[in-house]
C-alpha cells in the first residue's frame, strides 16, 4: 500500500467515525476525534479517550497531557507529526469520566481498521484502558515500561505493544512524570527490536506471533538517539519516516546499519 492510499483509507475510517452514532458517547460530543499523523509511520500511540479540548477541536492530545506528550517525544527526538496518535473511544466521554466496556468495544473496529492500514511496528499504550485492549489484566504499575507482541486480532498484525502511563497521570504526580520520561526513552530501542522481529518473519515467511510467544523480548534499555542509514535488508514501507533510532548495543560501524525506513 502506497502513502497516498494509507492517507486516503485512515481519511474513509475517519469520516465514518464522524458520522458515528454506535454509542452514547456520539450524544455529548462536539466533534469526534478520530486521530492523526504520519501514515507511513511504524509507530501508533494509543491513548484512551479525547478531553475537552479534543471534543472541541476535533485533534487528540492537544491540551495540556497533549503539550506533556509532545515534550516526551521531543526527549527522544521525535515529533508529533512523526507518529500516528489516536484513542481507544473518538469521543469525549462525559466530565473527562473513565471509557466504558460497552463503549470501547463500539469503537474498537475503528481501532482495528486502522492499525490494520498503518501496519506499526509499535503501539505505545498511554493508560490503563488503552493497555487493556493490548494487555488484557495487566495493571499498569507492573506492565508499564514493558513489551509483549500484539495480538493480531487487534489490527496490529505483527507489532510489539510498549505500555506507558497517561500524560495526564503524570502531569498530577512529579514521581509518574520522570517514571514516564524514563519509560519512553526505552521506545527507539523497542523499535529497533520489532524491526528485526518482523523482517525474521518475513524472511521465514512466517505468521506473525501470537502475545504467548516466548521469545517476547524484555524492556529496553534507556538509549540515545541519532540519524543514522536505513538497514539494506529491511523491508521498507512506502516513503521514509523522520524518526531517528540508535541501537544501544551497536558498534560504530553496526549504528550505520539502523534507522527507521
Amino acid at each position: 500500500m502506497t502513502r497516498d492510499e494509507r492517507q486516503a483509507a485512515l481519511e474513509l475510517i475517519a469520516n465514518e467515525v464522524r458520522a458515528c452514532t454506535a454509542c452514547r458517547l456520539a450524544e455529548g460530543r462536539t466533534r469526534a476525534v478520530p486521530g492523526e499523523g504520519d501514515p507511513d509511520t511504524e509507530v501508533v500511540l494509543v491513548g484512551e479517550g479525547p478531553g475537552f479540548n479534543e471534543d472541541r477541536e476535533g485533534r487528540p492530545f492537544i491540551g495540556r497531557a497533549g503539550a506533556l506528550l509532545v515534550r516526551m517525544l521531543a526527549s527522544i527526538g521525535w515529533q508529533r507529526e512523526d507518529v500516528f496518535i489516536t484513542n481507544v473511544v473518538k469521543c469525549r466521554p462525559p466530565d473527562n469520566r473513565d471509557p466504558q466496556p460497552d463503549e470501547i468495544a463500539a469503537c474498537a473496529p475503528f481501532l482495528r481498521r486502522q492499525l490494520e492500514v498503518l501496519d506499526p511496528s509499535v503501539v505505545v499504550t498511554l493508560g490503563r484502558y488503552s493497555m487493556g485492549t493490548f494487555m488484557p489484566g495487566a495493571r499498569i504499575g507492573q506492565a508499564h515500561g514493558t513489551t509483549m507482541p500484539a495480538d493480531p486480532a487487534t489490527g496490529a498484525r505483527d507489532a510489539l505493544v510498549f505500555a506507558m502511563y497517561h500524560p495526564a497521570a503524570a502531569l498530577r504526580t512529579q514521581a509518574l512524570e520522570q517514571v514516564s520520561f524514563e519509560d519512553i526513552a526505552r521506545v527507539p530501542a523497542v523499535l529497533i527490536t520489532s524491526r528485526e522481529r518482523r523482517a525474521a518473519h518475513a524472511e521465514a515467511g512466517e505468521p506473525a506471533a501470537t502475545p504467548n510467544d516466548a521469545d517476547a523480548p524484555a524492556p529496553a534499555p534507556a538509549i540515545a538517539t541519532s540519524h543514522v542509514p536505513a538497514p539494506a535488508a529491511q523491508p521498507a514501507k512506502a516513503s521514509a519516516s523522520s524518526l531517528p533510532v540508535e541501537s544501544p548495543a551497536a558498534s560504530a560501524d553496526d549504528a550505520s546499519q539502523l534507522t527507521l525506513f
